[in-house]
């Protein structure tokens, strides 16, 4: 994205969120609206919803979210991160991330049947593994950007769950001139499906970029207590719940790892700041882990769904491949969803004995 458009983009996303006397300035409303190529002007979608979500749920003091959103340089680009086309911000306090939703039978499903199913589980289930969505922008007016596509016509504002990883890295770099305390992550999905990139003619159709972006797969264990591993089971399984019951498939679990800093005991001392947002220490003192649910948009009554399946059962009638995550029913996703999760953890004592 070249970064006059990411500027553009980036101010309208501000315009957005922001009140008029934090929005950065731009001269575009001197020009007719049609005629914008990169700016929209987005409205709120259920400001009410979301504000409610923000304040009273989670606890998000308003002051301190318009903050992380207030400023020239308050968004920052990032690199597309997968297959759907999507462009991505991250504030520069790291705190939030924005990520567009361009595909319609995405941002609609969202909007009209998942959003208030969401909004009610997330009110109910505080310890919940799906992101934080703090707010989800629409596109208000038709402009000559938003017909071509140009630019996003809907954004949703979600928590990073890399919070603090910048911050530690400088720590280290002061500390000792280097990275030590190395993050890693890994965005993972049930690899038993048909992927056409790695099983058609054993992958040699496609590229190794295009074979990057698959789900990865996670080659260790999370060690827990029994505890943790059955709260861990418990949430995800209510979390699923909610998305196999709007039809919702093809989601993953962004899971990430990073250096403990503290103690072995901090791994079992019960506290009520301990959760998979913001750190389960692994009970050998070794590790901290963060997990949560994302990229729930796809489901499989939309038409580009449908269509989808239609094709896949087409191919599999000459080439028995099986169901691909995007053509399976939601209820055996969120089987081979939860078999997969509960497949990473391992249940220890402190220590890892």
């Amino acid at each position: 994205m070249a970064p006059r458009r990411q500027e553009v983009i980036a101010h309208s996303i501000q315009h957005a969120l922001l009140p008029k006397d934090r929005q950065p300035s731009s001269w575009f409303g001197k020009v007719p609206a049609y005629f914008h190529t990169y700016w929209l002007d987005f409205e709120r979608v259920r400001e009410d919803l979301f504000t409610e979500l923000r304040e009273r749920v989670w606890g998000i003091e308003r002051e301190g979210y318009l903050k992380s959103f207030t400023g020239e340089g308050a968004l920052v680009a990032m690199a597309d991160m997968g297959y759907s086309g999507s462009t991505f911000y991250h504030t520069a306090d790291n705190r939030y991330l924005i990520k567009s939703i361009p595909r319609h039978f995405e941002h609609s499903f969202f909007r009209d049947d998942l959003l208030l199913p969401y909004a009610e589980h997330m009110q109910l289930n505080p310890s919940s593994l799906l992101i934080r969505i703090t707010d989800f922008l629409q596109c208000s007016r038709t402009s000559m950007g938003s017909l071509s596509g140009a630019a996003p016509s809907h954004h949703i504002v979600m928590e990073n769950i890399l919070y603090g990883q910048e911050e530690e890295k400088r720590e280290q770099d002061k500390e000792d001139g280097e990275n030590g305390a190395k993050w890693e992550t890994w965005d993972l999905k049930p690899m038993s499906y048909f992927y056409p990139e790695r099983d058609v003619a054993g992958g040699a159709l496609a590229s190794e970029a295009t074979k990057s972006k698959l789900a990865d797969e996670f080659n260790d264990k999370i060690l827990l207590t029994l505890d943790q591993a059955e709260d861990f089971k418990l949430q995800l399984a209510k979390d699923t719940r909610v998305l196999a019951d709007c039809n919702a498939v093809d989601y993953s679990l962004f899971l990430v790892r990073f250096p403990a800093k503290t103690a072995t005991e901090s791994a079992t001392t019960p506290s009520p700041q301990l959760s998979w947002r913001t750190g389960i220490p692994s009970t050998d003192g070794k590790f901290v882990y963060r997990a949560a649910i994302l990229d729930f948009f796809w489901a499989k009554h939309k038409v580009h769904a449908q269509a989808m399946t239609g094709l896949i059962n087409a191919y599999n009638a000459v080439d028995r491949k099986g169901p691909m995550s995007v053509t399976t029913e939601a209820p055996e996703y969120r089987e081979r969803f939860l078999k997969m999760c509960e497949g990473i953890v391992e249940v220890t004592k402190v220590d890892g004995r």
